[in-house]
This record gives C-alpha cells, sequence and structure tokens, in this order.
C-alpha cells in the first residue's frame, strides 16, 4: 500500500459522505482510507460503512483529543509508504492522487502539500472565505497559490509525509491550534526535503459563517505567538502585517471619530453659534478632511478586494462579501495575535489556551 489517507472527523457524517464519495473517483488505486471519529456526538460511521465495499476504508472511533492526536491515532494504524493528512470537510479531484504520484516519481520527497480551491457548488459566503484565505491582497497568497512569499509549509487540510519521517518525528504535537504549522517547522529542522506540489489541490469548504471564521482565525493569530515560543525565529514579516493593520484599522477609526467629533461640533456652531458661525463651519470643514483622510485608505482597499475578488469569482456578489471576510481573515488574526503576545509577553503567562476553546474544531 502506498498511501494511507489519514482522516479525522467530529461530527461531520455528511461532509465525510462526500469526501469519501469523491475518493471512491481516484483514477490511481493504491491507496487505504483511516478515519477517525473524534468523539463525535453524531457519528459517521454508517457513511465509512456505505464506502467500504468500493474503499479499503477503516473506521476508528475514540474519546475527544483534538485532530493533532487523532492524526498520530490513525497513522499508528495506517499501512502506507506515505500519509496524506486530509480535513473531513475536503473533496477530492479525481486526478488528485495521480497528481501526486507523478510528482513524486519525478522529484522525490519527504512531505509535500498542495493548494486549496473553493467549488463551483460552494456558498457565496464560502467562496468570499476562501478568497480571503488564499488571496495575495489578504497575505493568503501562501496558501493558495503556486508562488510563495516563504517556503512551503504544508498545511493539515492537505499534507502528505513519508511514513518513515512521520514516526521519526514523532507525529503531532498536543498544541491545541497551529499543530500542523508546528509539524512544518520540525520537518524543515528536521532537514527533510518538503515541496508543493501545485496540481495535488483539493476543493475546501472552510467555514460556513463568518462568526465561526473569526473564530478560526482568531485562534490562528494566538497560535502563531505559542508557535514563535516553540520555535525561535520562525517569526516572519508576512505573520506581522494583520496585526499591523489591526492596529492600523483602529488608529484609522479613532482618526475617523475625531473628524466626526469636529464635524459634528463645528455644525453646531455654525448655524446656532452666532457670531461664531465663520469659525464653526471652518471646524466642520477641518472635521470633514479628517474623516476622509481616515475613510480613504479603507476605502481603497475595499474596493480593490471587491473588483480583485469578483472577477475571480465572476460574481459581484462573492466580491461584495469577500470585502468583510477580507477584513475579517486579517482582524480576526490580528486580535488573536496581539492577545496572546500580550497574554505571553506582558502578563508573562505560559499556557496556550485561546479564546475560543469549546473545541478542537471551532
Amino acid at each position: 500500500m502506498k498511501y494511507s489517507l489519514i482522516i479525522p472527523v467530529y461530527n461531520r457524517p455528511d461532509e465525510v459522505d462526500e469526501l469519501l464519495t469523491s475518493l471512491e473517483g481516484q483514477t490511481l488505486h493504491d491507496f487505504e482510507v483511516v478515519v477517525v471519529e473524534d468523539g463525535s456526538s453524531h457519528d459517521c460511521r454508517e457513511q465509512v460503512e456505505r464506502h467500504a465495499g468500493r474503499l479499503v476504508c477503516r473506521y476508528y472511533a475514540k474519546e475527544n483529543s483534538g485532530p493533532g492526536p487523532s492524526r498520530n491515532y490513525g497513522a499508528e494504524r495506517a499501512r502506507g509508504e506515505y500519509y496524506i493528512v486530509l480535513d473531513s470537510d475536503v473533496v477530492m479531484p479525481e486526478g488528485y492522487l495521480a497528481a501526486v504520484d507523478k510528482a513524486l516519481e519525478e522529484s522525490p520527497c519527504d512531505a509535500f502539500g498542495g493548494p486549496d480551491r473553493a467549488h463551483p457548488d460552494f456558498t457565496p459566503v464560502q467562496k468570499a472565505i476562501n478568497y480571503a484565505m488564499t488571496a495575495f491582497l489578504t497575505t493568503g497568497g501562501i496558501r493558495g497559490g503556486k508562488k510563495q512569499m516563504e517556503k512551503f509549509h504544508p498545511r493539515s487540510f492537505n499534507m502528505g509525509v513519508k511514513a518513515s519521517i512521520w514516526k521519526q518525528l514523532g507525529g503531532f504535537s498536543p498544541m491545541r491550534f497551529g499543530e500542523d504549522i508546528d509539524f512544518s517547522i520540525r520537518l524543515f529542522e528536521s532537514g527533510a526535503r518538503v515541496r508543493l506540489i501545485p496540481e495535488a489541490w483539493v476543493w475546501h469548504k472552510r467555514r460556513t459563517d463568518f462568526r465561526k471564521f473569526f473564530r478560526q482565525v482568531h485562534n490562528s493569530g494566538m497560535a502563531r505567538i505559542h508557535l514563535t515560543r516553540r520555535h525561535p525565529g520562525s517569526l516572519k514579516l508576512v505573520h506581522l502585517l494583520p496585526a499591523v493593520f489591526t492596529v492600523g484599522v483602529v488608529l484609522l477609526s479613532l482618526l475617523f471619530l475625531v473628524g466626526l467629533v469636529f464635524t459634528a461640533l463645528g455644525l453646531y456652531v455654525g448655524f446656532f453659534g452666532g457670531s461664531g458661525c465663520n469659525m464653526g463651519l471652518i471646524v466642520a470643514f477641518i472635521g470633514g478632511g479628517i474623516m476622509a483622510v481616515a475613510l480613504l485608505p479603507l476605502l481603497l482597499y475595499s474596493t480593490a478586494l471587491f473588483i480583485d475578488s469578483a472577477v475571480l469569482n465572476r460574481s459581484v456578489r462573492v466580491g461584495l462579501l469577500s470585502v468583510p471576510a477580507s477584513f475579517i481573515q486579517l482582524t480576526g488574526y490580528g486580535t488573536g495575535f496581539i492577545r496572546a503576545w500580550w497574554r505571553h509577553y506582558v502578563m508573562r503567562r505560559k499556557d496556550e489556551k485561546t479564546a475560543f476553546n469549546r473545541n478542537f474544531y471551532a
């Protein structure tokens, strides 16, 4: 068996069913599927059994411990030469494994990953979130494209690792969030050969609404500080950009409020201040200018996001939704980053708790 596909799942039976259906259509068949039910209240045993006759598929149920330990649990029971870790909310194009196999034959490596895309059937919100997570304008281009802003770090929604390397590194760490990035960093530290396979892409559903999306990226921002503590020197400029953006948005918002106050006071004096009306109108004019200065950068950026997304997705609606999605992606990550930085470097707290920790799949 060359490939073992390891899929941790938590309360997503319908998504697992869709993923397994897509695996039945693979043009390369030298693989097994290992599904690990991570303490779900709505399990996917029935869905897995439905596909068992057409796939080499094994199902395991365990107590909830999070995706990292569940991947390790699946790897301990896998038989393939390569482990391919997938999120349960992805769908595989029929040529995925064939593309991986061809790439490994042409240029062997120890670990690999591929990008993700939005399926035409995704909802407009899902497409907007996908844009926010993959667009160059949001710093997401390092995940969604062929060219990288830094060396490629595979992510757990689409990550392949040679079994021998996995065992050498001991699999995933018990980190609550950011465990896949931690694993990727340890791959590089071990000297493993890691590469991006652009043709090995998946459709990735991501989150279905903006509230869940904010929780996801906020936790990711917090995880980046934890990763920096674990791996000094791993923090790059691109990781700081969302925090800088967040601070900029806050400062521009405060500047806008200052302009609004000036404008309101100026208009009041201008209309009701008697002899001071001229001065009041001048103050109102200055306030309007301050408001314009504060709004202009945000409006220009929002316009660029809208146009870029609308063209890429061929949808005005998705373009409009991509504006709030992108702001959520940047400010969610940025606030998480700043929050964890404050906890660890100012408050001197050493735990790795996150703001939204009701479960590992938030």
